[in-house]
């Protein structure tokens, strides 16, 4: 009788690289998620004394009801539970597209390579938006939620007013986390 044989071939060496940096990214983002209070490592960019412009801030306010402060928190906190939760849900199904792909039979190593490139895309994309949760929260933001898709960022704070500067802080947070262009960074504020 025949011993079987285990061939480990360059496809099954790469699956598993990419799955494990997924699966990397994934519990990286989930540990930087919780709230940070304070940070005493972040500066204002108004306590320095520097003027920094990233080109005209357009504020959104986003009136989520006319009821009273307790409606409105319960509304709030709702729409950042279910944006996290519609975020991960959409997260989680481009995960799957791509092990599903990376895993299908038939494919080139150029396919392969360009599959583990955009692998990779996504999982930096879902470090770099729980770093700059994180970041915002430390600034003394209540909670916030960004979205990034590699040529712009979209954040979603919960304040009950930005001015200039704390718009600038948070544009100098996504772009030094990012490679976006400070004019495809919008800010969205809840109250």
């Amino acid at each position: 009788m025949r011993k079987p044989t285990i061939i480990i071939g360059k496809k099954q060496i790469i699956m598993s690289c990419l799955t494990l940096m997924l699966a990397t990214a994934v519990y990286i983002n989930y540990i930087t998620a919780p709230d940070i209070k304070n940070d005493k490592n972040t500066v204002e960019v108004a306590e320095m004394g520097e003027t920094v412009n990233y080109g005209e801030t357009e504020f959104v306010n986003a009136d989520l009801s006319k009821g009273t402060a307790d409606e409105t928190e319960t509304a709030s906190a709702d729409y950042f539970a279910q944006a996290r939760l519609d975020k991960m849900s959409n997260r989680d199904e481009a995960v799957q597209t791509l092990q599903t792909i990376i895993g299908g039979g038939d494919l080139t190593e150029d396919e392969m390579v360009v599959n583990a490139i955009d692998a990779v895309e996504v999982s930096k994309l879902i470090e770099s938006e729980g770093t700059i949760e994180s970041l915002v929260k430390a600034q003394g933001f209540e909670d916030c939620v960004a979205y990034l898709d590699g040529e712009s960022a979209k954040i979603v704070i919960k304040t009950e007013g930005l001015d200039k500067a704390q718009a600038a802080s948070v544009k100098d947070i996504i772009l030094s986390e990012t490679d976006v262009s400070a004019e495809n960074i919008r800010i969205f504020e809840v109250k």
